[in-house]
């Protein structure tokens, strides 16, 4: 059966094919959004973060973020400090150094800003 020119009949839009905005995590005060998910799960999405958990030298330390160095992912998250997965950041250590490190979880869906030095 033809229907105006197609071979077969468009399917209607439905609730599992939903997606949403992508989060972008910033840094700032903490701040997260519980969201349910399909299957009745939550995903944390992390909006803004002051701290990241960096892997150095074997141990896992809170550190205060200072500034985004880059994010390969896209030019523009560079210039607008957009945390995602694989972005540089620099990290203060409890101690006081100063350290870069790679983002390695995915803030905008994990809820938290998982790291390593580089």
């Amino acid at each position: 059966i033809m229907y105006h020119g197609r071979i077969t009949k468009a399917s209607k839009k439905r609730k599992y094919n939903i997606g949403r905005e992508a989060v972008e995590t910033t840094i700032g005060e903490e701040k997260k959004k519980k969201v349910r998910t399909k299957g009745g799960g939550n995903k944390l999405k992390l909006i803004s973060s002051k701290y990241a958990n960096v892997v150095l030298e074997g141990k896992n330390l809170r550190c205060e973020i200072l500034s985004l160095v880059e994010n390969p992912a896209n030019k523009e998250f560079t210039r607008r400090k957009i945390i995602t997965k694989g972005a540089i950041i620099s990290v203060k250590t409890p101690d006081g150094k100063e350290v870069n490190a790679r983002v390695t979880s995915r803030p905008g869906q994990a809820g938290v800003i998982n790291a390593v030095s580089v």
